[in-house]
């Protein structure tokens, strides 16, 4: 028997949500061989943990912690998440082995992914079966693999899944699924784990956690007891009859396709230690410093044809006097700034597309002109925390525009951009977003943002990134690494500083509008992002 070779390659490919109902014992030639077998299986909930949490507002789910880059200077995908695969048998204590791995990487951004999510829906012949006891849980065929490799090829690219939410009392999926988003690594826990071709590629490293039989056992009547009010002759009659026979013929056999084995379980804390060094390693050679390649690249090329200026007229070079100005107070600083952002949108809003259109005036005449966006189809998303100053001068234009944020914040170690924060409008993938940040350096926050903004299948050429001020720099970098996005701003200055701030520039905008006093925010303007704070 060949077994299939995994060689960490770049997976691409688009994500499909195909669900698939059928018995067990459908087709099965994607699987790796093996025995099956007809042990039915019950559980009461799948579950899908992502750590560190996730915060949760209504039926949407964003994330909390830092996510380094995880695209080039390019704007393309730089590096892929480090995915692990953990195999064994029922309450063998896979999901205690992964959080112990969690918890020793000190990684900020996890994700931890259960196969109990992955079970097919039940047709109502299955549901009766089911219902009996008499339908096969354990089966490769019970899964749903098409849905799960195509969930972990998306995650292992960083990009945003849907995890359907599995009820093992109905024995079907909820209507709400869960949103989680690409990670530094990727946590994949599950019976059958090993047991799919396609997927098993996919792994970067496969995890065998064996534990003693009799131990299951106990476990698997502690909580069957005490969780699911069974009685302990029906938990022994099934472990008997189904879960030991599965485990036997159908689970134990991939033991030899692991890289490491744990025996004993969570408890084996010489074999996780291995593992965490294992996958720090792999993480250091995967390590990018966007940063520093978009600051010493050479720009000496003429600005980018995607790139539009406002009018340097008589009234935005005044306005840029007044907020350039060192000695301006903080409400003249406010006031103007607000005028030159209102500027800037309906220039922005030049560069939506319109169609022609004939109307009757009042006089009873035709006026033959043009209908554009009035909100609708459009959303702003500003990158936190300047760029949220653009957002009233966008709905004083726009009546029923939407808003998103983004919150990007430096590393103070590695000086590396970080996604922190996220909420987009549902459905923004069909929209033309106006993307909006106070100023723009070196570009690696703009351009995290709309590498952020692709992920969640927003189409490049309708993307706008819209800026007060804008360095030569960040142009060139968001336009080489993003040719189809339209670049925005009243002005470009020509150079940054050894501290990644414009020259000559307009200081630190956000701190002037809201009268910070330039201490570390953290917050993530680009240019309070793009540069370490002085110490006064």
């Amino acid at each position: 028997m060949t077994l299939p070779a995994y060689t960490g390659a770049r997976i691409s490919g688009c994500w499909s949500m195909t669900t698939r109902s059928g018995s067990g014992e459908d087709s099965l030639d994607r699987l790796l061989p093996g025995t099956p077998i007809t042990a039915p299986r019950r559980k009461s909930t799948s579950q899908t943990k992502t750590e560190p949490p996730l915060l949760r507002t209504g039926t949407r789910t964003i994330y909390t912690a830092g996510r380094p880059p995880w695209y080039d200077e390019h704007g393309a995908q730089s590096k892929e998440a480090f995915v692990i695969g953990l195999c064994g048998g029922s309450a063998s204590g896979k999901t205690t082995v992964a959080n112990k791995i969690i918890e020793a990487l000190d990684v900020p951004w996890v994700v931890l992914l259960s196969m109990d999510s992955f079970y097919k829906v039940l047709t109502p012949e299955e549901q009766t079966l089911a219902t009996s006891n008499d339908y096969n849980f354990d089966h490769p065929g019970a899964f749903d693999f098409e849905l799960l490799v195509a969930t972990v090829k998306r995650l292992k690219q960083g990009k945003s899944v849907k995890i359907p939410v599995y009820d093992f009392t109905t024995h079907g999926r909820q209507k709400d699924w869960k949103t989680v988003y690409g990670a530094s690594v990727v946590i994949f826990e599950g019976i059958m784990s090993f047991a799919d071709k396609e997927l098993l590629e996919l792994l970067d490293m496969k995890i065998f956690v064996d534990t003693d039989s009799d131990i299951r056992l106990v476990r698997r009547l502690r909580r069957d007891i005490t969780e699911r009010g069974r009685d302990i002759e029906g938990v022994i009659k099934q472990y008997n009859k189904f879960v030991k026979p599965a485990f036997e013929q159908y689970i134990e056999p991939y033991i030899r396709l692991a890289d490491i084995v744990v025996p004993r379980g969570g408890g084996n804390m010489v074999a996780i230690d291995l593992i965490v060094q294992h996958v720090h390693k792999q993480m250091e050679e995967r390590e990018l410093s966007v940063r520093a390649v978009l600051a010493s690249a050479q720009q000496t090329q003429p600005l980018p044809h995607t790139l539009s200026v406002l009018e340097g007229t008589p009234q935005v070079k005044g306005l840029h006097t007044i907020i350039r100005n060192q000695e301006t107070s903080r409400d003249e600083f406010i006031f103007y700034s607000k005028r030159l952002m209102r500027l800037l949108i309906e220039h922005a809003l030049t560069f939506l597309p319109s169609q022609s259109c004939t109307v009757q005036t009042p006089q009873g005449q035709e006026y033959d002109g043009k209908r554009s966006f009035s909100g609708k189809g459009i959303t702003g998303v500003s990158i936190l925390r300047a760029g949220e100053t653009m957002e009233p001068a966008l709905r004083a234009v726009c009546k029923d525009v939407r808003i998103g944020k983004i919150l990007i914040q430096t590393n103070l170690d590695s000086g590396e951009p970080e996604l922190h924060y996220l909420r987009l409008p549902k459905d923004i993938s069909e929209d033309h977003v106006i993307l909006m940040d106070s100023t723009v350096s070196t570009g690696a926050a703009a351009m995290m943002a709309v590498r952020v903004l692709l992920d969640h299948e927003v189409q490049e050429e309708n993307i706008a990134l819209v800026s007060l001020l804008m360095a030569e720099l960040g142009v060139h970098s968001v336009a080489y690494a993003f040719p189809k996005v339209k670049i925005i701003t009243t002005a470009v200055d020509k150079s940054v500083d050894d501290f990644l701030q414009v020259i000559p520039g307009i200081g630190d905008f956000g701190d002037r509008y809201f009268g910070t006093d330039g201490g570390s925010s953290g917050w993530s303007d680009d240019e309070e992002q793009e540069r370490p704070k002085q110490q006064t």
